[in-house]
């Protein structure tokens, strides 16, 4: 209970921060674009070196799907993990919407078919999704990962991966980002959050399968 009660606070956190930063900081322009990537990214740093070695902070249910596609954990302690992370996300979209209603700000921080068509953001974050997870799957490989540093590859990957998305789809890569906010904003961002669920889990069932090859 203790690794998925801290996958709920990590994806808490990183929603919070994360969104948070979109909305304050902004992404209509290139400072925000970096701001907010670089706040994804950061808070995945910090949370990785705070409850990886309680989770292995996954955060991510792409990425929960990923390693239990690969063997590493079961799908009871899979179900676990995305129970905890939806709940996170929600959570820290709550904490965000009640910072927001107290004041200047509208809520913000989901996401949208904004820079693309629907099947652009399907492809955007298919592909986005596999190279995130590919790289968690990597770098936290027991044989062949890069150890205490896995945490500071995939966070800056993620920052990489938001400068390149973030005014195509918002940048999900994260099925439980994307439910909290879609939650409290409504209207268009819940139409499409299929997209934003759905996209994200295939690409990291992908990543699992090409790192099954690439890690034998």
């Amino acid at each position: 209970m203790k690794k998925y009660f801290a996958e709920f606070i990590g994806t808490a956190v990183l929603t919070l921060l994360g969104c948070g930063t979109a909305v304050f900081l902004g992404c209509g322009t290139p400072a925000g674009v970096v701001g907010t990537a670089m706040a994804f990214g950061l808070a995945v740093i910090a949370m990785a070196y705070t409850i990886g070695g309680i989770s292995g902070c996954h955060i991510n249910p792409a990425i929960t799907l990923g390693v239990a596609l690969s063997g590493r954990m079961s799908w009871k302690d899979a179900a676990g993990y995305w129970v905890g992370q939806f709940l996170g996300g929600l959570a820290g979209a709550a904490i965000l919407f009640w910072i927001c209603s107290v004041s200047n700000f509208e809520m913000g921080g989901a996401n949208g078919c904004g820079g693309v068509t629907s099947c652009g953001a399907w492809l955007v974050e298919i592909v986005a999704t596999f190279i995130f997870v590919l790289v968690v799957l990597g770098t936290t490989d027991e044989k062949k990962g890069a150890g205490n540093l896995a945490g500071l590859a995939i966070g800056l990957s993620l920052i990489l991966i938001h400068l390149v998305c973030i005014n195509l789809t918002g940048t999900s890569v994260n099925p439980a980002r994307s439910f909290g906010p879609a939650i409290f904003v409504g209207g268009q961002a819940l139409k499409d959050l299929y997209i934003f669920i759905c996209a994200p889990l295939i690409g990291g069932a992908l990543a699992a399968l090409v790192w099954k090859c690439l890690g034998k």
